[in-house]
C-alpha cells in the first residue's frame, strides 16, 4: 500500500505537526530551562558553618599580604589585570613543559581581548618545575608572552598537584585580580567559546552573586577502595555520594565564589580531585552549581562550525586540532547561513540532548 504526503488527511498532516513542534519545544527549549527555571535563588542561610565561611570571606582582604604571596608565585605576574573594567578573566591550567599546547591556544581561542566590547583577559596557570632549566625556559616564555602566572605547587603525578595549583589559582585572583567580576577556570586541552560564554554571562538576569556555572555531575561515588590513590575513607566523607560539582574542564565562578571557595579551602581535607574539591568548598559556602549543557565536560563534541559557535567547551583537543577548528571559523567570518546554523544547532542540541535530559530527571 502506497502512502505519500499529499494523500495524508487533515489529522495525520496534525499529528505530524505536533511532532515536529514536540521535537523542537523538547530540543531548543531546554535552554529556556535551564537558563531561567534552574538558575540557583539567592537562599537565607542559617547553617553555622556556612554563615561563618561567607561572612569570612566578605571580610577576607589579602592585600596587605602581597608581597608576603608573592613568595609562592615564581611567576607572579602581579599587574595582569590593571584593567579595572576586566569582564572576565579565564585562567588557563597548564603542565609546564606543555609549551606547544599553550602556543596553539594563544594563536586561537585566547586571541581575545574583548568581548562585545567588555574586556577579558587569559593567562595560563602553572605549578612547579623540576629542573632548573625547565624553570629557565619557563622565564624565557613568561618574558615573552607576558600571559602566565605559576605557583609553587606538587608534581602533577600527585593527586594533590591539580587541587593545590586550584587553591593558588584562587589566591592570585583574590590579591592580584579582585576588579574581574568572573573567573573562567580550564585547560589547555579544551577549546573555549569565549564570545558565546560572554554572551550568556552579560545576558543574566539576576545579580551575578553566588555564581558557580558549569558541566554539573550528580550522584558521584566516593573512591571507597583502599588501595586507590584517591581513596576517601567514611570517617572522612560519611556520605554516600559525593555533591554536586561541575567537571573541571571548565567552569566559570563569579568573584564572590572565588573567595567563598577559597576561605572554605582551609577546611577541606579531603583527597579528591580539584573539580570535586571546588565543589566540597562550594557546599561548605552555601554555594550551588548551575548546569548548562553547552559545556561538553570530557566529552569531545566533533566539529562544526555553526555548532561551536552555540557550544561553550569541547574537550581533548591537540594543538592540531585546536589550530584547524580556528582556522575554520575564522574563515566562515562568523557567519552561518540559516540552513547551516539550523542544521548545526540541530546537530550540537542533539549531541548534548540526553545530557540535557539525564540531568532534568536527576532534578525530578
Amino acid at each position: 500500500m502506497q502512502c505519500s504526503l499529499c494523500k495524508l488527511r487533515t489529522h495525520q498532516w496534525c499529528f505530524l505537526l505536533f511532532n515536529v513542534l514536540l521535537f523542537h519545544a523538547l530540543l531548543f527549549g531546554a535552554d529556556f530551562v535551564e537558563e531561567y527555571l534552574l538558575q540557583p535563588t539567592p537562599g537565607v542561610y542559617t547553617d553555622g558553618m556556612v554563615v561563618d565561611v561567607r561572612e569570612r570571606a566578605r571580610k577576607l582582604d589579602l592585600n596587605n599580604a602581597r608581597e608576603n604571596i608573592s613568595q609562592d608565585y615564581p611567576i607572579t605576574n602581579p599587574n595582569a589585570c590593571r584593567n579595572s573594567d576586566l569582564f572576565l578573566l579565564t585562567l588557563v591550567f597548564s603542565s609546564t613543559a606543555n609549551i606547544t599546547q599553550r602556543d596553539a591556544v594563544r594563536k586561537t581561542w585566547a586571541n581575545q581581548t574583548l568581548i562585545q566590547g567588555f574586556p577579558v583577559r587569559i593567562l595560563f596557570f602553572l605549578g612547579s618545575t623540576e629542573t632548573f632549566a625547565a624553570q629557565k625556559a619557563l622565564m624565557i616564555e613568561s618574558d615573552r608572552h607576558e600571559d602566565m602566572v605559576q605557583g609553587h605547587a606538587v608534581a602533577d603525578s600527585s593527586l594533590r598537584g591539580p587541587t593545590e595549583r586550584t587553591v593558588l589559582a584562587l589566591r592570585w585572583v583574590i590579591t592580584f585580580c579582585p576588579v574581574a567580576r568572573f573567573v573562567l577556570l580550564t585547560k589547555d586541552s579544551v577549546f573555549v567559546n569565549l564570545p558565546a560564554i560572554g554572551g550568556y554571562l552579560l545576558g543574566l538576569h539576576r545579580h551575578p552573586e553566588d555564581f558557580y556555572l558549569g558541566r554539573v555531575i550528580q550522584g558521584d561515588s566516593p573512591d571507597r577502595d583502599p588501595h586507590s590513590l584517591g581513596y576517601l575513607p567514611p570517617a572522612l566523607y560519611p556520605e554516600k555520594y559525593l555533591p554536586e560539582y561541575c567537571d573541571g574542564t571548565a567552569y566559570v565562578l563569579s568573584q564572590d565564589v572565588v573567595r567563598k571557595v577559597y576561605v572554605a579551602s582551609a577546611a577541606v581535607r579531603a583527597p579528591v580531585p580539584a573539580d570535586v574539591f571546588v565543589g566540597l568548598c562550594a557546599q561548605r559556602a552555601g554555594v550551588t552549581p548551575t548546569h548548562s549543557s553547552r559545556f561538553s565536560g570530557e566529552k569531545h563534541i566533533r566539529f562544526n562550525a555553526c555548532c561551536y559557535r552555540y557550544l561553550f567547551s569541547s574537550a581533548l583537543m591537540e594543538s592540531h586540532e585546536l589550530e584547524r577548528v580556528w582556522a575554520e571559523l575564522e574563515q566562515k567570518g562568523g557567519r552561518c547561513s540559516l540552513l547551516q546554523t539550523y542544521s548545526g544547532l540541530l546537530i550540537c542540541k542533539t549531541l548534548t540532548y540526553l545530557d540535557k535530559l539525564s540531568f532534568f530527571h536527576s532534578k525530578g
